[in-house]
C-alpha cells in the first residue's frame, strides 16, 4: 500500500505466514499463470531459508461462474472438471519444479466459513440483501480502495464490475448470489446459492492465517477489484483495520510485445511451452526478469534461457564426479533475493560462480565452487536434473520411430503402418534413447576397428537429427540440441 520497499517484519517472531490466489480449475494453465505461480514459489523458498516456520497457504477455486460456463458448454460434470484440471495444474507446476504449498484449500470445503463471514458484515451493517443476493456496501467502508490508490470512478473504468439493478451502488460486489438448479449450490438463511469469488479467499486465509496475517501474494491484475474486495469484506467482517500486512503482486506477462489473447494467437499453457523446454529452462526464463516488471514472453527469451542453462549444466557436468561441497548459499545471492527477490541480480551472481568453478585447478576448489553453484540453484528451484539428462532433452516419443540410411524418420503405428515421415534435415526430431545409444555403441566398435567413414558417417546420420556427440576421456557423450 506504501508503493515502497518496506523492511520485513512478521507479526510473530520466527514465523511467516502467506496467502496467494490459486488457480480457477477449469483450464489448463497458461504461461501467464505460471509467472505468479514460479515467482511465490522463490519466495517461499527463500522465507524458508530465513524463518523456522512458514506457512503458505494457495487456494484451489473449484466453484466459479468460469467452470459453470466450462460445464453448460461440454457438458462434463463440474466434480470432473474440476477434478481433472486441479490433476493438470499439479502436473504442470510439478514439471516446473514448484512446491507444493503447505496449505491448498479448496473453496467448495469452506462454504460454512464464507457464509459465517457474510452473516457478520450483514450483522455489522456493511452488506445488504438484494432479489436474493447479499452484496457489500461500498459506501460503509471509507478506506476502500487504499490498496489501488485510485478514486472509486478511476476503479471501476475498465474493470469487469457487474453492473446490476438490484445494486445500491456499481462498485457494491457479490457476496452471495442464488444458484440455478443444475449449478453448485449451497443452503444459506439468503436460500440456495453459492459464494462470491472475492468471499472465497477472505474465508480460506481467515481459517488457515488468521484475522491478519503477514504477507499476501497474486498477479498485478488481482489489485481491482479481487484484493480491494478482499480487504473490505475481511476488514469489515473480523473489525480489523487491516488485512495482511505487505501485499507482493507480480507483473504482467506479455507475448511478443502484446496482451496474450486467443484471438492474437499467442496464447500459450503451460503444457504446451513444454514440448518446446524443459522445465527448468522455463522456469529460468520466467524469473530471469524482476517479478515486478513486465515479462514479454518470445521464443527468442525462451532460447536464451535454455542456453544459460545449458551453461549452468555444462559446468556441472565437467565435474559430475566430483563431490560438491556442503556450503551455505552465498552472501552476495542470498542479499539480491533479500532485496525484493531480486532473481536477475542473483542469477548474474551464479553466472560468477559458473566462471569460477570453470577456472579451478583442483578437485577441492570444483568441490567448493559446485556446493556454491547448487546451493545457489536450489534456492531458486532450479539443477534438480542429472547434467547427463539435461542435454539428451526430454525424449519421450511412445511411436515406434526408425532411421533410415537416407536421412529421413518414419513413423509407424503398432501394425507397421508408416503414419508420418520427416526430412530430418529440415525438420529435426527427438527419437529414442536406445536407438540413439544403439548408434554410439556401434560408433564405437567401429572405431575400435579403425573403420573412420563408418564412424563419421553415424556421427553425421545423428547431427542431422540435431544429437552432437562428444568425445570425452571417459568415453562418448551426447546432448540433443544444436
Amino acid at each position: 500500500m506504501s508503493r515502497k520497499k518496506e523492511e520485513f517484519k512478521p507479526i510473530e517472531s520466527g514465523k511467516v505466514g502467506i496467502y496467494v490466489c490459486g488457480p480457477t480449475v477449469y483450464d489448463r494453465a497458461h504461461i501467464g499463470n505460471a509467472r505468479s505461480v514460479v515467482f511465490f514459489d522463490v519466495l517461499y523458498r527463500l522465507l524458508k531459508q530465513l524463518y523456522p516456520v512458514v506457512c503458505y497457504v494457495r487456494n484451489i477455486t473449484d466453484v466459479d461462474d468460469k467452470i459453470n460456463a466450462k460445464f453448460k458448454k461440454t457438458c462434463e460434470p463440474i466434480s470432473s472438471i474440476t477434478k481433472r484440471t486441479t490433476a493438470m495444474f499439479h502436473e504442470d507446476m510439478s514439471a516446473l519444479n514448484v512446491l507444493f504449498p503447505d496449505e491448498e484449500p479448496r473453496a467448495t470445503e469452506h462454504i460454512d466459513e464464507m457464509i459465517a463471514l457474510v452473516e457478520r458484515l450483514l450483522e455489522n451493517g456493511n452488506a445488504y440483501e438484494a432479489e436474493g443476493h447479499v452484496l457489500f456496501d461500498v459506501s460503509s467502508m471509507p478506506e476502500y480502495g487504499r490498496l489501488s490508490i485510485r478514486s472509486q470512478d478511476e476503479m471501476l473504468a475498465g474493470a469487469r464490475v457487474e453492473v446490476a439493478s438490484y445494486k445500491r451502488d456499481s462498485a457494491d460486489f457479490v457476496l452471495w448470489k442464488p444458484s440455478e438448479d443444475d449449478l453448485p449450490g449451497w443452503e444459506s438463511p439468503w436460500g440456495r446459492g453459492r459464494p462470491g469469488w472475492h468471499l472465497e479467499c477472505s474465508a480460506m486465509s481467515l481459517r488457515y492465517l488468521g484475522k491478519v496475517f503477514d504477507i499476501h501474494g497474486g498477479g498485478q491484475d488481482l489489485i481491482f477489484p479481487h484484493h480491494e474486495n478482499e480487504i473490505a469484506q475481511s476488514c469489515c467482517g473480523n473489525n480489523t483495520e487491516t488485512y495482511a500486512n505487505y501485499w507482493v503482486h507480480n507483473g504482467h506477462l506479455i507475448v511478443n510485445g502484446e496482451k496474450m489473447s486467443k484471438s492474437l494467437g499467442n496464447f500459450f499453457t503451460v503444457k504446451e511451452v513444454l514440448e518446446k523446454a524443459q522445465g527448468e529452462a522455463i522456469r529460468f526464463c520466467l524469473i530471469s526478469t524482476h517479478y515486478r516488471q513486465p515479462l514479454n514472453w518470445t521464443d527468442k527469451a525462451l532460447e536464451q534461457a535454455k542456453s544459460a542453462m545449458d551453461r549452468f549444466y555444462t559446468a556441472l557436468r565437467n565435474v559430475e564426479n566430483i563431490k560438491a561441497e556442503k556450503v551455505e548459499i552465498p552472501q552476495n545471492v542470498m542479499e539480491a533475493l533479500k532485496d525484493d527477490v531480486n532473481t536477475p541480480l542473483a542469477i548474474s551472481h551464479m553466472h560468477e560462480i559458473v566462471s569460477e568453478l570453470n577456472k579451478c585447478k583442483n578437485d577441492a576448489e570444483k568441490a567448493l565452487q559446485k556446493g556454491k553453484l547448487l546451493a545457489s540453484g536450489g534456492l531458486l528451484g532450479l539443477f534438480k536434473e542429472n547434467p547427463e539428462e539435461w542435454f539428451k532433452g526430454k525424449i519421450t516419443f511412445s511411436d515406434t520411430v526408425t532411421i533410415q540410411d537416407h536421412f529421413h524418420i518414419e513413423l509407424t503405428d503398432s501394425n507397421g503402418k508408416v503414419i508420418q515421415v520427416r526430412d530430418s534435415k529440415t525438420d529435426a526430431l527427438m527419437v529414442e534413447r536406445a536407438k540413439i545409444d544403439a548408434l554410439i555403441a556401434e560408433r564405437v566398435e567401429v572405431r575400435k576397428a579403425k573403420n573412420f567413414a563408418r564412424a563419421d558417417e553415424i556421427r553425421d546420420k545423428l547431427k542431422v537429427l540435431n544429437v552432437v556427440l562428444e568425445d570425452t576421456p571417459s568415453g562418448t557423450i551426447w546432448k540433443y540440441g544444436k
